[in-house]
């Protein structure tokens, strides 16, 4: 098949071409590196079956005449990061909502399958766990820049199930919880690559708040492989799924086990929210996924755990490290 993805050279995005590759399709990328690495994808650069176009999915020209060759459309271009939503907030709802609405017109017109990401942010501050596709959505005040992010992707969900309703698309959206592994970077605030490389330094370990507030962390390898099956599952058409881990973790608890994995001397340092992201900003305490319909829809099972995760991010970041001494 011929696979386009966007955002393709992004931490998800890479992962997903490399299991497209691997078994034997023809993937395109098309990522504008604003976020994406080009590390993450460059050791594809030399396979005939893959190519990369940098340029922005805002280019509505190109996307038509990219959409129209393809089979399939995984569309992963967004804004990522708490810091880049409080930071740049017009951005964030700009790239966002432009850009899946580019996809889902060209895709409707030439009746493409699409996979839309959305993300756990969209239950905001509800507290019913695990949260559930059918539950009622309770995001903050809209002078909140912290909800920004969640309110554009619950517009892309709206969007995209909207051209299921009226012309059939055969498009599914999927919530992703925290999703971790190798080529994430902590430098938009993902939380498992900043503990880590901080711990690997024996660097003071900041944690944002009080630590007790909880996340789930699944690895990349499990969700790819979600994401791959929602999109080959028709039932899965016109449907909201949640892909992820139900592990669930203190802050406080992820930052000592980065240092007992890391065999570490950091120290854990709290720093209030305020003096990271501003004044107002609001936090969810715990973000868990129920996944029993990921389950009953597609088989889907994580199958690595959190210490999984660990030894991962943290055995690329010793690769990185010893490439960087052999080169200097």
């Amino acid at each position: 098949m011929k696979i386009l993805i966007t955002g393709g050279a992004g931490f998800i995005g890479s992962h997903l071409s490399d299991k497209f590759i691997a078994e034997g399709h023809s993937v395109t990328v098309i990522d504008d590196l604003s976020t994406g690495r080009y590390s993450n994808i460059a050791h594809l650069e030399e396979n005939p079956n893959f190519r990369l176009i940098i340029d922005t999915v805002l280019n509505a020209s190109l996307m038509e005449d990219l959409v129209r060759e393809t089979d399939r459309v995984y569309h992963m271009a967004s804004a990522v990061g708490v810091r880049l939503i409080m930071e740049q907030p017009v951005k964030t709802i700009e790239t966002i909502f432009h850009g899946t609405d580019t996809v889902l017109k060209f895709c409707s017109r030439y009746r493409k399958r699409v996979l839309i990401p959305s993300t756990s942010e969209v239950y905001g501050k509800g507290i019913s766990v695990p949260f559930r596709e059918e539950d009622d959505l309770l995001t903050g005040a809209t002078d909140k820049h912290r909800w920004a992010y969640a309110c554009a992707k619950t517009l892309d969900e709206f969007l995209a199930l909207a051209h299921w309703k009226e012309t059939q698309l055969s498009v599914v959206v999927t919530r992703l919880f925290n999703t971790v592994g190798p080529r994430q970077t902590g430098q938009y605030g993902m939380v498992v690559p900043r503990f880590i490389n901080a711990a690997m330094k024996n660097e003071t370990i900041e944690v944002h708040g009080d630590g007790t507030q909880s996340r789930c962390f699944g690895h990349v390898a499990d969700v790819v492989e979600g994401l791959t099956r929602l999109l080959e599952t028709p039932a899965c058409f016109g449907q909201v799924v949640n892909l992820g881990n139900s592990e669930e973790i203190s802050i406080n608890e992820l930052a000592q086990k980065a240092i007992a994995h890391t065999r570490s001397s950091s120290t854990i340092k709290y720093v209030p929210y305020s003096e990271v992201y501003g004044e107002g900003f609001e936090d969810m305490q715990r973000r868990v996924p129920s996944l029993e319909k990921a389950a009953r829809l597609i088989g889907y099972k994580p199958t690595r755990t959190l210490d999984d995760i660990i030894n991962d991010v943290a055995e690329e970041m010793r690769g990185v490290e010893s490439r960087l001494q052999a080169a200097s």
